[in-house]
Formats: C-alpha cells, sequence, structure tokens
C-alpha cells in the first residue's frame, strides 16, 4: 500500500473531524450534535449522492456494463452473509449470528458517502448508475439473513413473514431517499440541476465533516462496552471486511474496468450497515441483540475502512 496515499487519507479533515468526536468523548466532553441537526445532515449527504448519480447517469448511455454491475452488486450482497453466517454461529445464537451476518452483507451509506470524498481527493470519477447498486445491494443482504436465522434456528423462535421485511428494505428512509433522488437527478434538466448546485456540490464536503464528527461520537460512546465483548467480534469486525474488501477490489475487473466503480463496489462490499439492518431486525427478529452488532459496524469497521481500509483497497485496484 502507498504509505503517501494512508497519510493523505487520514490527514483528510473529515476524517480528523471523525477522530475529533472520539477523542471529545474520551475526554468527556459536552460537545455533541443535537440529534435533529445529525439526521437533517444525513437525509443531505444522500440527497446531494442521489441527485448527482442521477445526473451522472442521465448523460450516460445505457450499456450492459451497467446491467452486469447491478448484478454483481447484488450477488455480493447475498453471498456475504451466506458465508459469514456459517463463521459466525459457532460463537453466537442463531438470531445474532444472521442479524450480525446481515450488517456485513448490507451497506453503509455512510461509508459510501465517505468513500466519495475519497475519490474526488484522488481526481478519480464514478458512474451515477453506481448509487443504484448501493441502493439494491440493502435489501437482498437483509432477506438473506432473515432465511438464514429460519432455516437453523431449531426451536423455530423466527417466523417473520418475509414480505413486510423486503417492504421495509425498499421503503427505509435512507434507501428510499437516495433511489429517490437519483431518479429526480435523472429527470431534471440540466438547467434545473445548475440551479441547485451549490446545495448538492459546494457545500458537501462541510456537512461531511459535520456528520463525520457526529459519527466520531457516537462510536466513542460505544467502544468501550464493545471491548468486553471479547477477541472474536473484534477480529471479526476487521478482518471480514478486509478480505471482503481485497476479495472485491480484485475480482470486480470481470465486470468493470472503471478504476472509480471498482472502488466503490471495494466499499460496498467492505462496509456494514449500522441504520437499515437493526431497523429491520427489530421487527424480523427481535431476539437479535443490537448491542452486538451495531457496536461492530459503527465502532470497528466503519472507522477502520475510512482509515485504512479505503488505501488498501484503492491500491490493489490500481495495480491490478
Amino acid at each position: 500500500m502507498n504509505l503517501d496515499l494512508l497519510i493523505e487519507n487520514i490527514t483528510n479533515p473529515a476524517l480528523l473531524f471523525f477522530l475529533l468526536g472520539i477523542i471529545a468523548v474520551y475526554l468527556k466532553s459536552d460537545l455533541e450534535i443535537p440529534s435533529n441537526t445529525s439526521k437533517f445532515i444525513s437525509l443531505y449527504l444522500l440527497f446531494a449522492i442521489g441527485f448527482k448519480g442521477g445526473q451522472e447517469l442521465a448523460h450516460s448511455h445505457f450499456t450492459m456494463d451497467i446491467v452486469w454491475c447491478v448484478v454483481f452488486g447484488i450477488l455480493i450482497s447475498i453471498a456475504i452473509p451466506i458465508y459469514t453466517f456459517f463463521i459466525l454461529k459457532y460463537n453466537f445464537s442463531i438470531e445474532n449470528a444472521g442479524a450480525i451476518a446481515a450488517a456485513y452483507g448490507s451497506v453503509s451509506a455512510v461509508t459510501f458517502v465517505t468513500a466519495v470524498s475519497f475519490l474526488e481527493m484522488q481526481s478519480i470519477t464514478f458512474s451515477g448508475h453506481m448509487v443504484a447498486v448501493m441502493a439494491l445491494m440493502e435489501a437482498p443482504a437483509i432477506i438473506v439473513g432473515v432465511i438464514m436465522i429460519q432455516l437453523f434456528d431449531k426451536n423455530k423462535t423466527t417466523t417473520s413473514k418475509l414480505g413486510p421485511i423486503i417492504k421495509h428494505s425498499f421503503t427505509n428512509g435512507s434507501v428510499l431517499l437516495i433511489i429517490g433522488s437519483l431518479l429526480i437527478g435523472f429527470l431534471a434538466s440540466d438547467k434545473g440541476a445548475l440551479g441547485i448546485k451549490p446545495f448538492t456540490t459546494d457545500i458537501f464536503k462541510g456537512f461531511l465533516a459535520i456528520f463525520l464528527l457526529d459519527m466520531g461520537i457516537v462510536s466513542g460512546k460505544k467502544l468501550g462496552d464493545f471491548f468486553k465483548s471479547g477477541w472474536f467480534s473484534i477480529a471479526f469486525a476487521i478482518l471480514i471486511p478486509l478480505l471482503n474488501g481485497c476479495f472485491i477490489a480484485y475480482a470486480s475487473q470481470l465486470v468493470t474496468q472503471d478504476v472509480g466503480n471498482r472502488f466503490v463496489f471495494a466499499i460496498l462490499a467492505a462496509s456494514a450497515s449500522y441504520i437499515a439492518v437493526p431497523a429491520a431486525m427489530k421487527i424480523a427478529v427481535p431476539k437479535a441483540n443490537p448491542g452486538i452488532f451495531l457496536p461492530m459496524a459503527l465502532a470497528i469497521t466503519f472507522p477502520f475502512n475510512i482509515t485504512f481500509g479505503m488505501p488498501i483497497y484503492y491500491s490493489i485496484i490500481v495495480g491490478s
């Protein structure tokens, strides 16, 4: 891995604000971002990414590459929860194994947003259809996680019907917003899009920095309790995303040669959901403990990916 690339990533202002949030927690500071403000910023980031992706998609020609990218993304979100479930079920209950597997098969929209900032630092673009690929990778992993629990739950305590779970996966606020913004960006005229460019582009990095500050505070609060859960959870939360990201960084050349698209695939495969999956599992598998899979995804995997993971995946892509 290029050491200069790692240093450049770590000194990114947005990432430094994330570290400031963690430091604030350990200093017992009263620094915090109001919950309503944090929610607004997260909605703004998803809106901006979706809209810009729709604009890029409107100016690109539909090809089989787009179809293969969508298929590849869905296959990733199906394969990861299946293989990770069989690793997890020997160390956790069936319910928790399925929930963790679903989280790591699904994707993190916030990690995706941070990855976009990383690509901008490298002056690399990615195709608009990758925003749609990200949105479509949310639901399959959740469905597979629930199915695995139902198949291996000897006591049959999970009887949730898949219909409501599928509906919830696609009507989840973050998924609905990014798909809706993608469609609006696709349909909007160039003149109309130019009118809101200051909002969708110019202030994006500033809002991202504030949002990562909030993520740092949230992560810092969860780290203490999580470290008490044992070495396996920590090792899994680092090694599995690293394995997934490195493998997909290399294998993605089978469906696209675009460096930006391949990087997005890698970071999506390496990310873990801590928004959509906890909400879905609360409905489908109430016995699953969010105190396990939520800190794994947010307090360990997310920081690892945005500090060390992204430079590693990028190095693999440009070297292959």
